[in-house]
């Protein structure tokens, strides 16, 4: 063959392979999603990390907020279109901006904490409220301390529904609102009484011997956090909106079904290059085994609103009547959203079955 003409046929083919490339990644839709440093944006770290959003035509971009709020504040201006928050956010996020539930992420009742130091006059007494038995402090011990919280999110609601187990309310105290980085510092430098923390900061408090008084698991509360959507958005691309949840349930899937010795260096990465925290190996298993997930079959089940108001719709309006009981919402704000009719399975049920494996 004539070298000239060889030359000539692998230029073309080069360029050929270069143009086929750059057409592929244009078709790519762009997918801003909002997310914190937590359990739940493990998933869809995951998932990018593997490629699986290219694999069904996205490009997921993740963005970092310090709380769902923070995340909600953004979205006006079309920051995002999908995101990881706890679900007092979400019910915010309902009432103010028009956004749908559209999946859960995992439930965190077990890790959102009210902490004391461990000399607090609060662990003098567990179960003063005999109805919750697993519940430390008394009125007198805790009235006109200084709480500091995140308000308006899980870690306010954990906060509440302990008041309300031992029949205070949030007048009963200070509370102080401050992101939880900014919380773990002031706590430990001496500030207020009592501190309010989401995973994994309720690990690390632990580990500096602070001490647990009180979880929404305590006062028998479920707190999922739950992927919202823009409703806008959604609406208008369904299937990008059931093509974003299925990589996240690919990873649901993988989580479920990974020994913890494969899953836990994943997880430390994950830590490190997204929160940017070196956690210790114990410390990441136990948030594991904390966060329980669900995968897309018991997502279904769990949205399933056929016989009447599901199990995810009825946790938000349990948080909707608790927050507008506690004066957080007005009643006219409550007959919004008490019906929880934004959580939807819309999305969930367009997601196309089998998933591909995650190995």
């Amino acid at each position: 063959m004539n070298v000239k003409k060889w030359l000539r046929g692998l230029c073309a083919a080069v360029l050929c392979v270069a143009y086929v490339g750059t057409a592929g990644a244009a078709e790519l839709q762009k997918v801003p999603t909002a997310w914190m440093g937590a359990q739940e944006t493990f998933p869809i770290w995951y998932a990018k990390q593997k490629g699986w959003d290219k694999e069904v035509g996205l490009d997921v971009e993740l963005l970092y907020f310090s709380s769902g709020m923070d995340a909600l504040s953004t979205l006006p201006a079309k920051t995002w279109v999908f995101g990881g928050m706890g679900a007092i956010p979400a019910l915010m996020g309902a009432l103010r901006h028009d956004t749908y539930v559209i999946a859960n992420c995992n439930d965190e009742a077990m890790v959102n904490a009210v902490m004391v130091r461990p000399d607090s006059p609060i662990m003098k007494t567990k179960g003063y409220n005999k109805s919750y038995p697993n519940v430390y402090g008394t009125p007198e011990s805790v009235k006109g301390k200084t709480v500091l919280c995140t308000t308006v999110s899980s870690a306010h609601f954990a906060l509440s529904s302990w008041l309300k187990a031992l029949g205070l309310t949030e007048k009963d105290v200070t509370i102080k609102n401050m992101d939880q980085a900014s919380a773990l510092a002031a706590f430990e430098y001496g500030i207020g009484d009592i501190v309010t923390l989401w995973a994994p900061l309720t690990y690390v408090g632990e580990k500096r011997g602070w001490k647990v008084a009180s979880t929404p698991h305590d006062c028998y509360r479920g707190l999922p956090i739950v992927i919202v959507a823009d409703r806008e958005f959604a609406d208008k691309n369904p299937e990008v909106t059931a093509k974003f949840l299925s990589i996240y349930m690919r990873a649901i899937d993988m989580m479920k079904n990974e020994p913890m010795d494969k899953l836990l260096p994943e997880y430390l990465r994950f830590y490190v290059d997204w929160a940017g925290t070196d956690y210790s190996k114990d410390l990441a298993e136990m948030d594991l085994k904390n966060h329980p997930v669900f995968n897309l079959e018991e997502q279904l089940q769990m949205f399933d609103a056929s016989e009447g108001p599901s199990q995810a719709q009825s946790w938000q309006g349990d948080l909707a009547q608790f927050f507008a009981a506690i004066g957080r919402i007005s009643q006219d704000e409550l007959k919004q959203v008490e019906n929880s009719s934004y959580v939807t399975d819309k999305f969930l049920k367009l997601i196309k079955t089998p998933l591909p494996s995650y190995k």
